[in-house]
């Protein structure tokens, strides 16, 4: 019997985002699908809900591959696509696999020789960048930097050596309770030429994308505190 195919659902970035969200293929997608793999099993369904879901809530099923589960057997959430059942794959916000967890389950489903589809939809790291006005030809993402002060400190002036000697745009992030702190250790370590840009709560309507110098930023900086924020570094732009 043939599988199924994991498809890899994007879901919005902010509240009351969704029209900026879903595609009228995700749609059809999602209403199709009767079978989900997800972070959070509530917001996935408030999220099914904005998307148009047809299907009754209750014919659905859904895994939990929240963080209290990811140490059990991956083998339940598999079982329908066996079977030859298509399934969705969704992350908390975002695209799933990228800078989340969900990267597990597609990679089982290649040791499964099951079919992968990506479908499109928002990635704040992309979004970002291009609106950031970096290097889109070479960029990396580092993900979160080290919590303690001075290899993060020590981090932050690695990555502009990076991106000077490589031409490349560096991107990171953090927990939003702490990106002040983070923005403020930037703004200490960084060099006064090099061009930080900020971009936050992307899609919202409080969205945020500002490209300034280091030393413009010490003269005014945004408060982040528990917003979504993707941070990128450039001295080469």
């Amino acid at each position: 019997m043939p599988t199924g195919t994991l498809f890899l659902i994007p879901v919005p970035l902010a509240e009351d985002a969704a029209a900026k969200t879903f595609t009228p293929y995700l749609v059809d997608t999602v209403n199709h699908i009767k079978e989900y793999i997800v972070e959070n099993e509530k917001t996935a369904r408030r999220f099914l809900k904005e998307a148009g879901l047809k299907t009754p809530q209750s014919e659905l099923i859904i895994h939990d591959y929240g963080k209290h589960n990811r140490n059990n057997s991956l083998k339940p959430f598999f079982a329908g696509l066996q079977a030859g059942n298509d399934v969705g794959l969704m992350s908390e916000a975002g695209c799933p696999g990228i800078a989340d967890p969900g990267a597990d389950i597609v990679a089982e489903a290649h040791r499964r020789n099951i079919k992968v589809v990506p479908l499109v939809g928002p990635s704040s790291i992309l979004l970002a960048l291009m609106a950031s006005g970096f290097n889109g030809q070479g960029f990396a993402f580092q993900g979160y930097l080290p919590i303690d002060k001075a290899e993060r400190s020590r981090k932050i002036k690695d990555l502009e050596n990076l991106s000077d000697r490589l031409n490349q745009t560096q991107i990171f992030i953090e927990t939003p309770f702490r990106n002040n702190q983070l923005l403020d250790e930037i703004l200490k370590t960084g060099n006064a030429k090099t061009k930080l840009c900020v971009a936050c709560n992307l899609t919202a309507q409080d969205e945020l994308v500002q490209t300034k110098t280091i030393a413009e930023w010490q003269t005014q900086a945004p408060d982040l505190h528990k917003k979504p924020t993707i941070f990128l570094l450039s001295r080469s732009a």
